[in-house]
Parts: structure tokens; C-alpha cells; sequence
């Protein structure tokens, strides 16, 4: 029995992995990290250093500054951890890496095996497709999301970029600050927030004459949740706790 600890337990996420876990024989959550209690029936630490119990493998949705603090703890525990945290800035990503070098960190923008799938499609579109089709990216999300753009739209647009011949530049937040023609070789990313919307995303190639567009819709976060938790038990069984960073692809090539 795999035992789980969730960092932002009292979180939509935190829940949804909670909900799923119970549902399952092979793995149980003994612990949480948030600043309230929701309630769940496991103790939860304000702080990942108060943690009571000893886990076999973390699982974090929280903020950037918790996620930080789950790294440095995890070291110190040579406890594996799932990293679903999004917003992270590049000395963060940083400190993934330098973590990676003790401890199994698995990390991944969005745990949605169909989101990987819009990656590999969006790589596909991009080879074949060329120069002569203009790309957009278009993501949808709640209201409560604090980040923009998503952690996913820019994992596809680094999948675009890296399946390129030439990359895009530049690439644009909006096109509100000039009003210009668009480049021939920019790239645009789009932000909407509302609602109660989960996770929607699209990838646009415009051409002559004709439209192609790649998407994926998300349910509901049962979707992601179960992505974390697989991702967990991934570390922890088929990696056997061998230090180094991990992504979807390995999970996906392990499944």
C-alpha cells in the first residue's frame, strides 16, 4: 500500500486526488499539507516540516512558494514527489533539477494523457504543416486560476517550437499592445478566464483557405487527479526511487 501525502490538500485539486485515492486499493492518503484542515479525516500540517506521519511519495498542488518548500523538504526526507504545480519561474525549475539529483521528481504542466496526445499531434502538424501556416493558442480556464498563460500552453508551445525547423518569434501574450500585422513567423498565445471552465485547450494552424484545429477538453479535474496519482505510484514502484526527473513520456512508455 503506497502511502500519499498531498501538498494544497484543502485545494480543488488536493480534493480531487483525495476522492480518487480512497476509491483505490493500492494506495492511501496519510497526510496533507495546507494552510486550513479541510476536514478528510487524515492530520494536515500548515507547514510540510510539521508533517506527522512519514509518506512514501508527495504529491504537490499548491503555489510556487509551497512548492519550494516541498523540494527543500523532500531532499532532506529523500522522499520522491509529483510535481503539478504550475507558475514556476526558471529559478524554480532550477531547484526541480537540483532535486532531481537526490530524489525521483516527477513533473508535469498537466497530467492529462490526452493533453500529451495534443503535444505529439501539435508536433506532428508543425513538421508537416510548415512555415506556411500561421499557429495560435487559444487556453480557457476558471475564474480562480492565477496564472496566464496556462503551464500548458507553453508546454505546447515548446512542443511546437522544438518540432519547428525554425522556431517561432516572437511569441505573443495577446495582441493588444500593438496594432500591427501579424508576422510571418509569430506564434500567439491567448488567455480566457471564467467561470467554472476546467481546462480547455486549442491549437490553431491558419493556412491558405483552410483552418486545422487541434484541441482538448477537460470534464472534469477527476482527469488530472488521475494522472498525479499514476504518476505517484509510477515513482514509487517502476522507477524503484532512482533519482532523476520524470515526465508524462515516461509514464506513458511504463503504461
Amino acid at each position: 500500500m503506497t502511502r500519499i501525502i498531498i501538498q494544497g490538500i484543502a485545494g480543488r485539486m488536493g480534493r480531487a486526488v483525495f476522492e480518487l485515492v480512497a476509491q483505490r486499493e493500492d494506495c492511501e492518503v496519510v497526510a496533507g499539507v495546507d494552510r486550513i484542515d479541510p476536514g478528510l479525516g487524515v492530520p494536515v500540517a500548515a507547514r510540510i516540516e510539521e508533517l506527522p506521519v512519514r509518506g512514501d511519495v508527495l504529491i504537490d498542488f499548491s503555489s510556487p512558494e509551497a512548492t519550494r518548500a516541498a523540494l527543500t523538504y523532500c531532499r532532506g526526507a529523500l522522499l520522491p514527489c509529483v510535481i503539478c504545480t504550475t507558475g514556476l519561474t526558471e529559478e524554480d525549475q532550477t531547484l526541480i533539477r537540483q532535486a532531481a539529483r537526490t530524489i525521483p521528481v516527477f513533473q508535469s504542466a498537466n497530467m492529462s494523457l490526452g493533453i500529451n496526445l495534443l503535444m505529439d499531434l501539435a508536433q506532428k502538424a508543425a513538421r508537416l504543416l510548415g512555415p506556411g501556416y500561421d499557429v495560435e493558442i487559444i487556453e480557457k480556464h476558471h475564474h480562480n486560476k492565477l496564472d496566464a498563460p496556462s503551464g500548458t500552453a507553453l508546454m505546447l508551445l515548446g512542443a511546437i517550437q522544438q518540432a519547428a525547423d525554425t522556431p517561432y518569434e516572437p511569441v505573443v501574450y495577446g495582441r493588444h499592445a500593438a496594432k500591427e500585422k501579424r508576422g510571418s513567423r509569430e506564434i500567439g498565445i491567448h488567455a480566457v478566464r471564467g467561470g467554472s471552465i476546467v481546462g480547455e485547450h486549442e491549437v490553431l494552424f491558419c493556412g491558405p483557405d483552410e483552418v486545422i484545429t487541434l484541441s482538448h477538453s477537460a470534464g472534469s479535474r477527476s482527469v488530472f487527479a488521475n494522472g498525479a496519482v499514476n504518476a505517484a505510484l509510477f515513482l514509487v514502484n517502476s522507477a524503484n526511487k532512482v533519482p532523476g526527473l520524470y515526465s508524462m513520456k515516461e509514464l506513458i512508455q511504463s503504461l
